[in-house]
């Protein structure tokens, strides 16, 4: 009894990583998943991973409670950039709303509880179902694990005020705008044609009420262009899954102080 209390506060500080993960990373913090198997989950992998690593023993003093917040920050802000970059589609899906139309109605989103545009909401289901068919969702559970390489448990200060770890976190916001330009580029694209050459016939055919043409033409474009651009949507998403797990990577360095 008295060896397996000496080792409780390094779990304690596994278990405090990971749930920081479950809260912020992508899927895994999905508001539909009961707080329950939230937390089962969280103290399974933390037991898993307990037994598979070598790590310090630890005393519960002041020391320990840095610690405790320096575990919680690892875990927030880690997942938090993966989850910007995941964004990107729902920003996507705003630019393309803003286009057709559809901005007058937004939907409720799962993961986040707040209003989502109509086609982010659809296209980011797609990007999750693509996550879970390409497993790349056991990457992000790999990057959990494998970031004790990197951050060891017993480090007490991350260095968050350093210049290369707001370069980077500078960089992931504007990498996941680039990804939503590309994503949103080809409908919004289209459709801003549509609008040049509403332009035109209104000039020319002055009879043509543009305003009551115009709506229903952008829709039915829109429909027609999102569904030949879906291959490439997941060509994008593929994209998108390898520039956030490698994010995370390089963000778990800067925190161990490895360039």
């Amino acid at each position: 009894m008295i060896e397996i209390l000496e080792w409780f506060p390094a779990f304690l500080l596994i278990l405090v990583r990971i749930s920081a993960f479950m809260i912020t990373m992508p899927f895994f913090s999905y508001q539909n998943i009961p707080a329950s198997i939230k937390i089962g989950i969280s103290v399974f992998i933390s037991w898993i991973m307990f037994f598979t690593g070598d790590w310090p023993l630890l005393s519960i003093d002041y020391v320990f409670y840095l610690l405790i917040i320096k575990e919680a920050l690892v875990g927030l802000t880690v997942g938090f950039i993966a989850m910007i970059l995941l964004y990107a589609i729902q920003v996507a899906g705003g630019f393309i709303d803003y286009k057709m139309g559809f901005m007058i109605a937004n939907v409720i989103d799962p993961q986040t509880g707040a209003q989502t545009p109509l086609t982010g909401g659809y296209l980011y289901t797609f990007a999750l179902l693509f996550l879970l068919a390409t497993d790349a969702h056991h990457l992000l559970l790999d990057g959990v694990y494998y970031s004790y390489q990197f951050i060891p448990l017993e480090q007490l200060y991350l260095p968050l005020g350093s210049e290369a770890v707001l370069e980077h976190v500078v960089t992931a916001f504007t990498t996941m705008f680039l990804i939503a330009f590309q994503m949103s580029m080809p409908i919004v694209g289209s459709l801003f044609l549509i609008d040049v050459a509403l332009g035109m016939v209104s000039r020319t055919v002055p009879q043509i009420n543009v305003f009551v043409v115009g709506l229903p033409l952008k829709i039915i474009a829109g429909f027609i262009m999102l569904f030949l651009v879906m291959a490439p949507f997941f060509v994008i998403v593929q994209q998108l899954i390898e520039t956030m797990t490698l994010t995370m990577r390089t963000l778990m360095q800067l925190y161990g102080g490895v360039s």
